[in-house]
C-alpha cells in the first residue's frame, strides 16, 4: 500500500484522473493476472486447476493475485454447494468476460511485435 502522502501515490491518482486507460491497466498489471483470467475463461474455474495450468506461480501469489481481481470485480469466488471439503470457483463478471478479448488482442500484438521484431515505419505524406 501506498502513502497516500507520497510523490508516487499522488503522480499515479493524477494519471487515473488524465485517462481510465492507467486504471484499467492497474487493475491487471502483475505478472499473473492476465493469465489468471484467461486460464479461467478456459475453465480452469478451482484454484489447483489454475496452478496446474500455471505451474510456476506459488500457492501464495496465486491467491494474492485473485483476490485482487476480486477486489477489482473481474471475477467471484463461489462456494460449491454439497462439496466437503467446501469447494470454491472462480467465475469471470461480465467486467472479466469483457477483459478476455481485449488480453487475447494484446497477446496477438505481443506475438506481432514482441521479442525484437522490427516494425516498419511508414513516412507521412
Amino acid at each position: 500500500m501506498r502513502k497516500e502522502k507520497s510523490t508516487n501515490y499522488a503522480n499515479e491518482q493524477f494519471l487515473f484522473q488524465v485517462c481510465e486507460l492507467n486504471s484499467a491497466i492497474a487493475m491487471i498489471s502483475g505478472r499473473w493476472k492476465s493469465q489468471i483470467v484467461y486460464s479461467i475463461s478456459q475453465g480452469n474455474n478451482r484454484f489447483h486447476l489454475i496452478q496446474q495450468e500455471l505451474p510456476n506461480i506459488s500457492e501464495a501469489v496465486l491467491a494474492r493475485q485473485l483476490k485482487e481481481l476480486e477486489t477489482h470485480a473481474i471475477l467471484v469466488k463461489q462456494e460449491i454447494p454439497n462439496t466437503v471439503p467446501v469447494g470454491i470457483e472462480y467465475i469471470l463478471t461480465n467486467k472479466g468476460l469483457d477483459l478476455v478479448p481485449i488480453l487475447e488482442s494484446l497477446c496477438d500484438w505481443g506475438k506481432r511485435y514482441a521479442n525484437g521484431k522490427e516494425i516498419s515505419i511508414f513516412p507521412i505524406s
